[in-house]
């Protein structure tokens, strides 16, 4: 099966999921500096997948997603002060911190496969 849009990218698809949960979860922190900030980060994810898989060269595919690596790392970041600030919960925490993992692992064995072709 060849991909011929990011849309198919389940790494791309998880990314989606992970902002997607971090935009509904922050609905109600009245921090605004904070929320934008972490918003940005986890969608940033998503979007250097979208724009690493749309150049259509190997070597640039992974320069994003290492990129995408590093937003998934500051929204890590951010979702353990979001907890110690009590602007979400444990449980939304380790929901959030869940899909930082797995999104992460994905993009590692992404990245490892595409050095090898």
């Amino acid at each position: 099966m060849t991909i011929s849009v990011f849309e198919e990218l389940v790494i791309w698809q998880k990314a989606k999921t992970l902002s997607l949960l971090v935009y509904k979860k922050l609905t109600n922190v009245r921090d605004f500096g904070f929320k934008d900030q972490m918003q940005r980060a986890s969608i940033s994810v998503m979007n250097n997948i979208a724009e690493g898989f749309e150049q259509h060269n190997n070597k640039q595919f992974i320069r994003y997603l290492i990129i995408a690596k590093g937003s998934l790392a500051e929204v890590r970041s951010m979702n353990c002060m979001a907890f110690e600030l009590t602007y979400i919960d444990k449980r939304t925490y380790e929901e959030i911190l869940s899909l930082i993992i797995e999104t992460k692992k994905m993009t590692s064995s992404m990245i490892a496969k595409l050095r090898q072709v």
